[in-house]
């Protein structure tokens, strides 16, 4: 597991374990629906203290592949809709948490450099082999894994 690609359900089982968890997990659900549509691109608002990082937390235990959640979901109302399985732990995911890099960067005009060197780093462990080792910018990284990706997946389809 790295600290922002696939970190793990811990937070989301936190939630869980809480005395006033609430199940939300039907925004999973609603994302399940619009994913490879028009909609794909989702805001999940709250106001301040309305659970944010919870909801987060949660998508990121349902799609991660670094981690396996299917006891964490089973009893929720996710585990009801026909899309459960399908999509269950079967992506990788990056969960950055801005707090993090406003204290890690030390002032804000340094956030988005430290996020951008230490984010690249954590990808070149993973996908050094398709991530050119003099790349330095996190969205061409981004972009040579992800068209990687979609290659392989159409090899497997032809």
């Amino acid at each position: 597991m790295g600290i922002y690609l696939n970190p793990g359900n811990d937070g989301f089982k936190r939630a869980l374990n809480s005395a006033i968890y609430v199940d939300k997990s039907g925004l999973i659900a609603y994302t399940n629906r619009v994913m490879d549509s028009e909609q794909e691109y989702i805001c999940a608002s709250r106001p301040r203290r309305f659970g944010k990082s919870m909801a987060a937390n949660m998508l990121l235990a349902y799609y991660s592949r670094g981690c396996s959640s299917d006891g964490l979901f089973s009893s929720l109302e996710i585990a009801g809709e026909s899309s459960y399985k399908e999509h269950l732990n079967q992506y990788d995911v990056i969960f950055l948490n801005m707090q993090h890099f406003l204290s890690g960067a030390k002032s804000a005009g340094n956030i988005t450099k430290y996020l951008e060197k230490t984010v690249l780093a954590e990808l070149k462990e993973v996908y050094g082999h398709w991530i050119p080792d003099k790349e330095k910018q996190l969205p061409a990284a981004l972009s040579a894994v992800f068209s990687k990706d979609k290659r392989e997946k159409k090899d497997l389809f032809l």
